[in-house]
């Protein structure tokens, strides 16, 4: 592949591309919904400082306090939590400029704020509003993480003095992990604990619990202590413990899932303790959005700082005298051109999974929503790891430096992966919902298909999860030894992955056939095109076994891959450039600046 110099006219025509894919990528929505996250977050208050981690996290309030201030001048933090579009959009932007800024604001206003909004009580919104009090969430425990419904703290009522007593009965039970010491200020928690009503335990409900005095002292009764340092965000992970910590009848957080009169009379329109938990905890949902959101951003971020690097870059041409740049060279454009398929493909998708939530409106259309929920933040965070991995290395001794916008988002999209619900243990429950009646395979078509058109690739698609679908439930009625979810677990996961990259490459479908320029829908077709064929080659035996592809179709998969990517190599900036990263963001990287280096 040779690159040319562009002309005028080329360099004319890439930017009107450019833009289209912009808009494509973003809905139509970039300058109402996007823009406005991504100048927010190019002013230099927010580009990167090298500071030890206790300053970082210091940093990332003071910050967390300049975007409220944004917040406050719009439509207000009361509004954010209740609009799901905006909200994930924040967090697109957040990610590439600060992810200790990214896990406390998605705390403060999905969990906390959009928990208080959602129970309509009587609790005092001003505080974290103006961001006096900074909210945090407290619901896993040091014994409990996914067995999160198991937790033991517990709200115990006293009817006599109109009183909660929150307790932790043992170390275990200890809160593990929210941000709870005094860096940054004050705050204020919701706690997931047992209530208590006489000798009934009603299951787990949310309390609203101040843990520090003005002053940043801990309140009687609650102690803090912070914990080792992790790889990923830096921020002020803490165990926290009551004893005997009395709260007034307002702190508990009331709706139709559970109420409890001032006389200690409980009720409550949801028949099980489990489905009660749901209830109070129902804001993760979003935050699994919101995680997904964040990988997408510094997924994006990250491959344009590779993409860009790649082409000012330059190093020996390897066959004659002279440089060239890097990305001229094969090993280095081609996993940055799957990389680039994959991370348009997740962005569709994610835009599929938050479109679903905000329009379900029945108790089924909410499961529904809840479940792709679950399977595309573990799809996207998952992809987002890898793709990243890709641009750390592909940008050498440069994509170390924290200041370069990809090492330090890397590290913390850890996190990303494990908050939520861990993406394992979400994928299984999903998977088995989809096994057990909440999903119908297509039928496998007879005979074998074509790779020549969308269409067929997308049936391809269709037929591997159709495939992993009846491996499961066909081990779901074997005899072999183990329970259920022993026997399936592995193929249930696979029909997960299968199904995700489906509706992924269906949402990139969708794009290329509604999209008006000839140019842009050439790009996302051939986008789609190579998305689908690498995970049809990864399943091309289960294809061929199944009639639906025949040996020849399978040797000559390599070189048909081959072929895209020829397609595709010499459009790499626009691609790159559609994700309309900033500029001012971009500029501020030293790798910006060392990309003629020999």
């Amino acid at each position: 592949m040779i690159i040319q110099t562009r002309s005028r006219q080329d360099e004319s025509v890439a930017t009107d591309i450019t833009a289209d894919l912009t808009r494509v990528l973003f809905e139509g929505r970039f300058d109402q919904v996007h823009a406005p996250w991504r100048d927010l977050f190019s002013n230099p208050i927010f580009h990167h400082r090298e500071l030890p981690p206790e300053e970082r996290m210091a940093l990332s309030y003071e910050r967390l306090r300049h975007v409220n201030k944004s917040v406050i001048a719009g439509d207000g933090p009361e509004t954010l939590p209740r609009d799901a579009t905006r909200l994930t959009a924040l967090h697109e932007w957040v990610g590439p400029v600060d992810p200790g800024l990214s896990t406390i604001l998605s705390i403060h206003y999905n969990l906390v704020l959009g928990s208080l909004l959602d129970a309509k009580g009587a609790h005092d919104l001003r505080p974290f509003l103006d961001m006096d009090r900074i909210g945090v969430y407290l619901c896993t425990e040091l014994a409990h993480g996914n067995s999160a419904a198991l937790m033991e703290t517990t709200a115990t009522y006293d009817p006599v003095s109109r009183e909660f007593i929150l307790h932790t009965p043992r170390p275990e039970a200890a809160k593990f992990m929210p941000n709870t010491s005094p860096v940054g200020g004050p705050k204020t928690a919701l706690v997931a604990a047992r209530l208590i009503t006489g000798s009934q335990d009603q299951g787990v409900h949310l309390f609203l619990v101040p843990l520090h005095d003005e002053t940043g002292q801990c309140l009687p009764g609650i102690t803090i202590e912070r914990l080792p340092q992790t790889t990923s965000a830096p921020v002020d992970h803490s165990m926290t413990t009551f004893a005997g910590v009395r709260l007034p009848h307002e702190a508990m957080l009331q709706a139709d899932h559970g109420r409890l009169t001032p006389d200690g009379v409980y009720t409550s329109t949801v028949g099980s303790a489990r489905k009660r938990f749901l209830a109070s905890v129902s804001r993760v949902t979003v935050g699994k959005l919101c995680m997904q959101a964040y990988h997408l951003g510094t997924t994006r971020h990250a491959l344009t700082v590779a993409v860009r690097y790649a082409h000012s870059r330059h190093t020996s041409s390897g066959t004659r005298r002279g440089t060239v740049p890097l990305w001229q060279h094969r090993s280095h454009h081609a996993p940055l051109i799957d990389a680039l398929a994959t991370s348009y493909a997740a962005t569709f998708l994610h835009r599929t999974a938050v479109r679903k939530w905000e329009q379900a409106v029945t108790e089924a259309d909410r499961d529904d929503a809840e479940r792709l929920a679950a399977i595309t933040k573990g799809w996207i965070t998952w992809r987002g790891r890898q793709v990243m991995t890709e641009c750390r290395e592909r940008c050498g001794a440069q994509g170390l430096f924290l200041a370069n916008g990809i090492a330090g988002q890397l590290a913390a999209g850890e996190g990303a992966i494990t908050a939520e619900g861990d993406n394992k243990v979400i994928w299984v429950k999903a998977g088995m919902e989809m096994l057990l009646g909440n999903y119908t395979p297509k039928p496998l078509r007879p005979g074998p298909s074509d790779l020549d058109s969308p269409e067929a690739l997308q049936d391809l698609l269709a037929d591997t999860e159709r495939i992993w679908h009846e491996r499961a439930r066909v081990r779901s009625r074997s005899p072999r030894p183990g329970g259920v979810l022993d026997r399936t677990v592995l193929p249930v996961l696979q029909l997960v992955d299968a199904h995700a990259h489906y509706l992924a490459a269906d949402g990139l479908l969708t794009a290329a056939r509604q999209t008006t320029r000839r140019q842009t829908g050439r790009l996302l077709y051939a986008l789609h095109r190579l998305f689908a064929l690498r995970h049809i080659a990864d399943h091309s035996g289960d294809l061929l076994a199944a009639g639906r592809l025949e040996s020849g179709q399978v040797l000559a998969l390599p070189d048909t891959i081959e072929d895209v990517i020829d397609e595709l190599a010499p459009h790499g900036l626009v691609l790159a450039n559609g994700q309309a990263v900033s500029e001012t963001l971009l500029l501020s990287h030293p790798i910006m600046a060392a990309g003629t280096e020999q």
